[in-house]
């Protein structure tokens, strides 16, 4: 979750430098640092912490520079430290670099280093590769842009890299494999960043770096080559994103803001393309490539995290509408497990940024034996996109917010409109179905809104339970995949550990630890598991656990056995026929 920011132009680089930094908290870190480069030299400062502990380390020194970079660290190789923090300087002291990613063959790049008599400050990778940089540019007598050339031919692993050289005060050298890189296009200046939020307020024509490209940038200069020392036209984007979008907005944390901008990103995701009235989904992505996706005999979705979860409900949302077999792949085991991927293979790869690295380096491989890559991500250019065969975006707007939520119901209203225009193509869902399913679905969004007034009511719960070490989430059907997005949230958010299960299994195991001291949360929907769900329900009260019901309006039997319920309105009974 590392952050990165870079600026070379007429301005002062650290004000804008510790800016973007700032919009880049949300990805998570540990440790922040800058290197200056100006007429005084290279300077280097980094700190333990969070940016506003570098801000005050940094108070009253030397931060005259029109050129620099930043990083926000989430550690990898070594313990948070100011000495494992980034920038990290050669051994020279002429040359620094930050890093997003890991080195994996590190060891063996150390060893050779150590072998040549070069010490180490740091237990990081970044500083190996730093000095392997260095050792070759002193060695062949070469450019830096030559030895990061010559260097990453060697490196395994991910990594997106910013370097800046003493005796080169307004040239950065970046380059990326597997991580994201935007450069921001200024007048006589370029800004680079992990995504756009650090230079939107100075500019909206980005260029979004390629695996395996490499950018020598200057105030007025970017140039892109590949590692084979080509040149590479630079494609510019234009960003449709407002400042507003990545700012607060009154709310105390972006995750709240993101939770209540719902109603509307679930709009804006359906806006243009369904259109309950006219019974039609609209969706051009789906129109291109469907031929294929009526075909297919399989269907993989691949993933990670969140969106791994959103692929589960989809899973039973395409075998029921669509008839087809599915299957939900964690993206960093598909990449490595050599997969029987049969051409006409339909691969749904599933991101919020379009840069997830284990679901590129799944979809090029499948791509690569014949399969029909479908992309659905949230970020216009991204690489996930431009990688698919063809592919829909959820349109919810930028997600600052680490744990994700619009991006994920977003994802599902792509979903669900993706699987019932493919139904409705196949005649594997009646047109009265079909046309009762497009009624709800348009419905959502202010279901949702009317369930988020409620929301206060979650307060009082979550007093309630707040001191709890463990929570137990439940779900049967299409609910087992919200239950592990549930447990996902919590862990992530509040640091309680939490377990999401399918409530029929619950008895195969968990119900060991089931006492007075754990919550348990049932998503518990009056649908065709209902009865069921309450016989789990009454499973857990025989062992005095506390139950919280997440129940539908008007659910009458459910109050009576859990200890707390939230209500939410009837929403889509897409799958009550299972």
């Amino acid at each position: 979750m590392c952050g990165i920011v870079g600026y070379t132009g007429p301005k002062k680089a650290y004000p804008i430098i510790i800016k973007g930094l700032k919009r880049l908290e949300y990805r998570g870190y540990d440790s922040t640092g800058v290197a200056l480069l100006g007429n005084s030299g290279l300077k280097v400062y980094k700190k333990k912490g969070r940016v506003a502990d570098l801000e005050d380390y940094i108070v009253g020194k030397n931060v005259q520079a029109n050129t620099g970079i930043g990083h926000t660290r989430w550690a990898t190789h070594g313990e948070p430290s100011d000495i494992n923090a980034h920038p990290h300087s050669s051994a020279s002291g002429k040359l620094a670099m930050i890093h997003n990613g890991i080195i994996e063959n590190y060891a063996q790049l150390k060893q050779e280093l150590t072998n040549k008599g070069y010490t180490f400050k740091s237990e990081t990778d970044t500083e190996v590769l730093l000095n392997f940089i260095e050792d070759i540019k002193n060695n062949n007598n070469c450019n830096l842009e030559e030895a990061v050339r010559i260097a990453l031919k060697r490196v395994t692993g991910a990594y997106v890299i910013l370097l800046i050289e003493e005796d080169k005060p307004d040239t950065i050298i970046a380059a990326r494999k597997g991580s994201p890189l935007v450069i921001g296009i200024g007048k006589g200046e370029h800004f680079l960043g992990s995504d756009a939020s650090p230079m939107l307020e100075y500019t909206k024509e980005v260029v979004y770096v390629n695996d395996y490209e490499l950018a020598i940038v200057k105030p007025d200069e970017l140039i892109l080559k590949n590692l084979g020392n080509e040149k590479i036209t630079p494609f510019v984007t234009k960003l449709d994103l407002e400042l507003a979008a990545i700012e607060k907005g009154g709310y105390d944390h972006f995750m709240l803001k993101e939770i209540f901008e719902q109603p509307s990103t679930i709009y804006d995701c359906l806006r243009g393309r369904l259109d309950a009235a006219n019974g039609t989904i609209t969706m051009s992505g789906v129109m291109d490539n469907m031929e294929q996706l009526k075909a297919a005999k399989r269907i993989i979705i691949v993933a990670c995290g969140t969106s791994w979860h959103a692929g589960l409900v989809a899973e039973y949302i395409f075998e029921e509408l669509c008839r087809t077999p599915v299957e939900v792949e964690y993206a960093s085991e598909f990449r490595y497990r050599n997969p029987i991927i049969n051409k006409g293979d339909v691969i749904i790869a599933i991101s919020q940024s379009g840069e997830t690295a284990d679901t590129l380096v799944a979809i090029e491989k499948a791509k690569e034996q014949g399969a029909i890559i479908f992309g659905i991500v949230n970020v216009v250019g991204s690489s996930i996109a431009r990688i698919s065969c063809g592919g829909a975006y959820t349109h919810a707007g930028p997600e600052i917010g680490v744990a994700s939520t619009k991006a994920f119901t977003g994802q599902l209203a792509v979903l669900i409109m993706m699987a019932l225009k493919i139904a409705k193509e196949k005649g594997t869902i009646t047109i009265e179905r079909y046309q009762s399913l497009l009624v709800e679905l348009e419905q959502v969004p202010d279901k949702v809104a009317s369930l988020l007034k409620n929301a206060d009511q979650l307060k009082i719960i979550a007093e309630k339970y707040k001191g709890a070490t463990d929570a137990l989430y439940l779900g049967r059907g299409y609910n087992f995949p919200i239950a592990l997005e549930g447990a996902l949230k919590l862990k992530e958010i509040s640091y309680i550990h939490a377990e999401g299960y399918p409530a029929a299994e619950m008895k195969h195991g968990p119900i060991a630890l089931v006492d007075e001291n754990l919550p348990v949360i049932f998503v518990a929907t009056k649908d065709s598991y209902h009865e069921k769900i309450i016989s789990n329900i009454q499973e857990i009260k025989a062992r005095k656990g506390m139950v919280i019901a997440i129940i539908t309006e008007g659910d009458e039997a459910i109050p009576a056995l859990a200890n707390d319920v939230f209500l939410y309105p009837m929403l889509m009974k897409l799958l009550h026929h299972c």
